[in-house]
Parts: structure tokens; C-alpha cells; sequence
């Protein structure tokens, strides 16, 4: 088995970062219209990657997965199909938890493989949407995560 090495993206991670987040998108989340071009992804990825904390897995030098998080909160984690089940995208999630005592996230109601991923990683459904308040217009759900795992209690708007 290969090794898997996390560290901090750099600018010259952008471009993977970008194409794994596009295809990943893509392959796992038909219902999700595209909205941005992969010029925008990569503009955008490369904002993250300056001003927030971004870290990427690694296999043998190449992209595996990464992470974007910022105070309380998980903005993008996406690990690359064939490297999915194998804790990677465990590993990069603990990373944002030793850095907070919280998280919060919101994933696609439709996204089931995802939000079971974050229940098994002690994070709890808080409320769901139908989606008018996000970009895809598509329903969502807000999972949070707390040191001690204490539990909320579940709201649907």
C-alpha cells in the first residue's frame, strides 16, 4: 500500500485541487447544476489556498484528496474517487477538529454516501433546508461536530 502524506497546500497545488473538486462533483453529484467554469474553480481554490487553511493527501506526489476549513467550520472536503474508503478523507477531517472544539458543515440533503461519512465521524444532522438560501438552489442539511459530541436536536425548514 502507497503512503498517504498530509501537508498545507500550496499555490501550486490550485490547479489539482480544482480538477479533483470538478470531477469529483461531477461524478458524485448529477443533481448539482453547474454554476462556476473550471477558470472560476480555479480562481476560487486558488482564494482558499491563499486565505484559508486548504491541506491536501498525497499518494506517491499526487493529489488524493483535500480539505478547506476555517473556524468552525469544514468548507470543502473532497477526497478523489479512487482513493475513497481508505481514511483519507478521516485523516484530513481530523485535522480541522484539532484545530477546533466545533465544526459546522452543510452538505446536499441528496448527498447520503456524505452524510453518512459525517455521522460515523461523530457529526450530528442540526437542521435541513429546502435550499433557497444556497448557490444550487438544491436542499441541504447543516451537520456540526463538538468536542464531546454533544447532541442538537434536529430542524427542518
Amino acid at each position: 500500500m502507497s503512503k498517504i502524506t498530509l501537508r498545507q497546500a500550496t499555490p501550486d497545488d490550485v490547479a489539482a485541487i480544482a480538477a479533483l473538486f470538478r470531477g469529483v462533483a461531477e461524478a458524485t453529484r448529477p443533481y448539482r447544476p453547474e454554476l462556476h467554469t473550471p477558470e472560476e474553480d480555479h480562481e476560487f481554490f486558488g482564494e482558499a489556498v491563499a486565505t484559508k487553511d486548504v491541506w491536501i493527501a498525497e499518494e506517491d506526489g499526487t493529489l488524493a484528496g483535500f480539505i478547506s476549513f476555517s473556524t468552525r467550520w469544514v468548507n470543502h472536503l473532497f477526497i478523489d474517487l479512487g482513493c475513497q474508503g481508505r481514511g483519507i478523507g478521516s485523516a484530513l477531517l481530523d485535522l480541522a477538529k484539532a484545530e477546533n472544539d466545533a465544526l459546522q458543515l452543510w452538505v446536499f440533503q441528496e448527498n447520503i454516501k456524505a452524510r453518512r461519512f459525517y455521522e460515523r465521524r461523530g457529526f450530528r444532522l442540526v437542521k435541513e433546508t429546502d435550499g433557497a438560501e444556497n448557490e444550487e438552489k438544491q436542499p441541504d442539511a447543516l451537520m456540526e461536530w463538538t468536542r464531546g459530541g454533544s447532541k442538537k436536536h434536529c430542524q427542518t425548514q
